[in-house]
């Protein structure tokens, strides 16, 4: 399971080149920061039960924290 959090760091990692290379610094620090965090985990040697949950709560802190930035932060229109 520790493997999977560093494919996960892996492909945060590349997200965050990518919006750097996009000039677009908010999400680039946000994907840096997650890979990190992963990277970090990754290297715990947590129990695989507790790799399950950290994974679960880092699935609820994203969904509620993409749908509070629709809801209320996103502008209908941003792209005309």
């Amino acid at each position: 399971m520790d493997r999977m959090f560093r494919v996960l760091a892996f492909w945060t990692g590349i997200f965050s080149v990518m919006f750097y290379v996009g000039d677009m610094m908010g999400p680039a620090v946000l994907s840096l920061v997650q890979t990190v965090f992963f990277l970090t985990v990754s290297y715990l040697r947590l129990s695989e039960r507790m790799y399950m949950y950290l994974f679960g709560a880092y699935l609820t802190v994203f969904i509620v924290g993409y749908t509070w930035y629709s809801e209320f932060i996103l502008v209908p229109g941003f792209g005309s």
